[in-house]
């Protein structure tokens, strides 16, 4: 089947799901390339998420979000959250590439009722977060993603590394120009 047949079988909202993915992904990817393999230990506070925790953070969502997405209640006691940091510059980019190519395939795989099934997070027998599954994939799979993705920007910034344009000019690159 071409991905054009494909796209036409696919609901109005999980084509939204998918372009946003895949338009975001290429954004992500070009700051994922800024971070420089030499401050992936460095933090802006001691409170702070190292600048390779972030970034890998940010390279996992997708893949991570997902497939928290294929079940109906995740079980959050006694997860982790904190993202390792990665080896190197290359692997946050492999990372993200695997992450979105396995978002892409399952969110494009969706139909309307599996969108509005019900995801739920609970943690020691007690609902923290409940919603539909497409909720879930635009607040903690997207828009989570975009909230991560600008703090590294401000990583970037506060390291004197040039940030790229994400949805216009950055103070070091207009692509209006």
């Amino acid at each position: 089947m071409t991905a054009t047949a494909k796209l036409q079988q696919q609901s109005k909202i999980t084509q939204a799901l998918v372009s946003e993915l895949q338009r975001e992904a290429a954004t992500t990817k070009r700051v994922l390339e800024r971070v420089p393999a030499d401050k992936l230990d460095w933090k802006p506070k001691p409170k702070s998420m190292s600048l390779g925790q972030l970034a890998n953070h940010v390279a996992l969502i997708p893949g991570n979000i997902s497939k928290l997405a294929q079940v109906d209640e995740f079980d959050a006691s006694g997860i982790d959250f904190t993202s390792p940091p990665p080896k190197d510059v290359q692997e946050l980019l492999a990372t993200l590439d695997a992450g979105v190519k396995e978002a892409q395939q399952y969110v494009g795989g969706l139909t309307e009722s599996a969108l509005e099934g019900t995801w739920r997070m609970v943690s020691h027998g007690k609902e923290v977060f409940s919603s539909s599954r497409g909720e879930f994939l635009r607040s903690v799979m997207l828009n989570h993603w975009y909230h991560h993705r600008g703090q590294l920007s401000v990583y970037l910034r506060l390291l004197d590394v040039p940030v790229p344009s994400i949805y216009g000019p950055s103070a070091d690159e207009n692509p209006f120009a």
